[in-house]
């Protein structure tokens, strides 16, 4: 490992993180997508969650059932991942699996009473925890951040 000479350092004693990566918006999402990942993971981790059974539990929430190919594409979580996941909430009596009437081979997924109120728990989770992540930033910053993170997502999802 490199060790940063003591000119490099600020008054802090900190290594000081040169101009040109400070300004590469790639680097700096990087950085931030790891540290939002650790602090989401470890605030679910203290309520017994992880962040796909949120996944899972508000994709069933908002679009309603759906068998384990859709939940997988309306999460983007692996279809061989799926399995687990749901296996889990259905352990927690969180999600309900039934036979889908027009194929006997396939399971609909619904979210239950309990997963319905384990789903408003963690959204009060991920608001403290989302509170946390964006508090240097004002309420209108924070929408307007959201706002452009959705159009460069949307934008990279379009064209790959």
């Amino acid at each position: 490992m490199i060790r940063a000479e003591a000119a490099d350092r600020p008054d802090d004693g900190a290594p000081k993180t040169p101009d040109r990566l400070r300004r590469r918006a790639s680097r700096l999402l990087s950085q931030l997508s790891a540290r939002s990942d650790r602090l989401i993971n470890e605030g679910l981790a203290q309520v017994d969650a992880r962040k796909w059974h949120y996944a899972v539990l508000a994709s069933l929430q908002d679009s309603g059932p759906g068998s384990q190919a859709a939940l997988s594409g309306r999460t983007g979580i692996y279809c061989s991942d799926m399995v687990s996941v749901l296996n889990e909430l259905a352990e927690r009596d969180l999600v309900e699996r039934a036979p889908d009437p027009d194929d006997r081979r396939r399971n609909i997924i619904t979210i239950s009473p309990q997963g319905r109120r384990h789903l408003r728990r963690l959204d009060k989770v991920l608001d403290d925890l989302h509170d946390e992540l964006l508090a240097p930033l004002s309420p209108a910053e924070r929408d307007q951040f959201v706002q452009l993170l959705t159009r460069l997502l949307d934008h990279h999802t379009r064209t790959s």
